[in-house]
């Protein structure tokens, strides 16, 4: 199975052009530098493709093998996940991504550290209770989009729908800067940059 730091390494390859080339993981057609990607289900796999592959997986209602990650951005201000809620989550960290498993039909839940991503192995039920009554969560397509949610310390609870590719990016991206004990001062401004970049492109919806 690809890990995040893997999906990274093969993105920012791709952005810096490969010597020879990048191409489709399906077709082996020759692809640009920002491509799309689509996630294989069964071995929870993201794939760089080009523009014909990756329509070929856009049903969202098919059962498909393969499923394109979409490219939709929200700002949920108001999720039920606060502060108190995190901390029935037993999530070590302030950080961490939720998505629709649905090979195991629950979520599944990632958060970073200095060796990459982290699958938690605590109960989940919280969370799906949590966020059932949400109209917002029920619409995130299983596998392909997360929430990304930051609980800091001084400051209110961020909780964003993202595309899947954003979150492998995004923690692949914290492991590289990471440093010490709790990532040190280049990985805190990583944090900062990317969520106020993903800020920048989500649309706001409230519940």
């Amino acid at each position: 199975m690809s890990t995040p730091f893997d999906v990274l390494s093969r993105i920012t390859s791709a952005r810096r052009g490969a010597p020879t080339g990048e191409r489709c993981e399906m077709c082996a057609d020759p692809i640009a530098d920002e491509h799309r990607h689509v996630v294989n289900v069964p071995g929870r796999q993201l794939m760089c493709v080009c523009r014909g592959c990756y329509l070929l997986f856009t049903d969202a209602g098919a059962e498909l093998r393969y499923r394109a990650v979409p490219d939709r951005y929200l700002a949920l201000p108001d999720l039920a996940v606060d502060r108190r809620a995190w901390q029935e989550l037993e999530i070590p960290v302030g950080l961490a991504f939720f998505f629709r498993n649905s090979a195991l039909g629950r979520f599944a839940a990632f958060y970073p550290g200095p060796a990459g991503a982290c699958e938690s192995e605590l109960d989940l039920d919280v969370f799906a209770e949590l966020t059932a009554g949400d109209p917002r969560v029920a619409g995130m397509a299983d596998d392909v989009e997360a929430l990304l949610i930051r609980v800091p310390e001084s400051d209110a609870p961020q909780c964003f729908l993202v595309p899947i590719d954003a979150c492998y990016e995004f923690v692949g991206g914290l492991r590289l800067r990471w440093r010490g004990f709790d990532g040190g001062a280049r990985a805190h401004e990583f944090v900062d940059g990317f969520f106020a970049r993903v800020a920048g492109r989500s649309r706001t919806v409230s519940a």
